[in-house]
């Protein structure tokens, strides 16, 4: 199956709310104010959850476009695993050049995904049996609530061994963020099987993720109104677990409800009204490589060699509006400059006769 661009908007999207959170944390100085403390959270709660889903949603569509439905368990090893290793490496030298102060082996985001690649290889080849989304959402559960049952006891261990918990739990930790990726795994494959048997059907399983996604994000805040909240938006309410958030089940509402919404929205303006956001599309197709990159632009050049800050808010948003379309424009040539090298690579066939 082709790429689908909508997919790609939607991780360029998860791209731009992660470089908010970043430069709303980075480039203003003195106390943290309610209005930047709820943009921090709500940004935190909708990047890297998106990437961590779209993680799941793209596999099927990956095997697809690969091998079909059938490949092997290992065909799959030898597709994901060197995949997944890249990834983990790439988050190692991360934090090599912008985060010279903790240990190289220091978990992150990247390690998560990389990780959970290879976590999924037996995951996606599950699949071809009818018994198994079922089987892994509930897998998917039960991991969360295994967390949320040792959040205490990991607690402790972080402070009795801090090294190998920042290996192990930190940042957005394996466990428990792969039950968000295979949530996204079974909807990815459920929605390509629907979608393949008849594009309508996959339109209406879209609309059907909408209603979902808003009630599930209509319970959130009834939820608040009703338990009188202090405030909704704040990780007080949350798992804080080696200074790091995971949602409370409470808080689970909001960002699985958020997910679906986003996820049907793009759909809806690119895949079904073909909207042509082809600079979202950019973001979202060399994701990898401006995540390394905006967290050097952003920590390292701007605000520890620069030393700039941006403290108004319309200094804030006009800086991050520059930020992001130099970040298309460097994406824009990354792409530019791997498809000219792959051209060069490819051998050249020999004209008949």
């Amino acid at each position: 199956m082709a790429r689908l661009a909508y997919l790609d908007g939607l991780r360029g999207a998860a791209l731009i709310f992660m470089v908010v959170n970043h430069t709303a944390r980075w480039w203003m100085d003195g106390r943290m104010t309610v209005g930047r403390y709820a943009l921090v959270y709500v940004t935190l709660t909708l990047a890297a959850p998106t990437f961590l889903f779209l993680v799941g949603f793209c596999l099927p569509l990956g095997r697809a476009a690969a091998a079909g439905p059938g490949e092997s368990f290992g065909g799959l090893t030898r597709r994901l695993v060197p995949r997944g290793a890249q990834i983990v490496a790439a988050g190692l030298l991360l934090n090599l050049m912008v985060f010279p102060g903790e240990p190289v082996l220091a978990g992150g985001v990247l390690q998560t995904i990389g990780l959970t690649l290879v976590a999924m290889v037996p995951a996606l080849w599950l699949l071809r049996f009818r018994w198994a989304p079922w089987a892994l959402l509930t897998v998917a559960a039960a991991g969360y609530a295994l967390f949320a049952a040792a959040h205490p006891a990991l607690t402790r261990f972080v402070e009795a061994y801090p090294l190998v918990a920042l290996v192990l739990f930190y940042d957005f930790p394996p466990w428990p963020w792969v039950s968000l990726v295979l949530v996204g795994l079974v909807l990815g494959a459920t929605w390509l099987d629907v979608h393949r048997r008849d594009p309508r059907a996959g339109a209406r399983w879209m609309v059907a993720a909408a209603v979902i996604g808003a009630a599930m994000v209509a319970a959130f805040f009834v939820h608040d109104w009703w338990a009188g909240t202090p405030q909704p938006f704040g990780m007080r309410r949350d798992f804080i677990l080696n200074r790091h958030w995971t949602p409370r089940p409470a808080a689970l509402p909001w960002v699985l409800g958020m997910l679906l919404l986003q996820l049907a929205a793009a759909y809806w303006a690119m895949h079904r009204h073909r909207w042509q956001l082809r600079w979202l599309v950019i973001l979202g197709q060399t994701a990898l490589v401006l995540y390394f990159l905006h967290q050097i632009i952003a920590l390292t050049l701007v605000r520890d060699w620069l030393g700039w800050r941006f403290n108004a808010w319309p200094a804030f948003w006009l800086a991050n509006t520059v930020f992001v379309v130099a970040l298309v424009g460097c994406g824009w040539t990354w792409r530019e400059l791997r498809g000219r090298i792959a051209r060069r690579r490819r051998p050249v066939r020999e004209s008949p006769g």
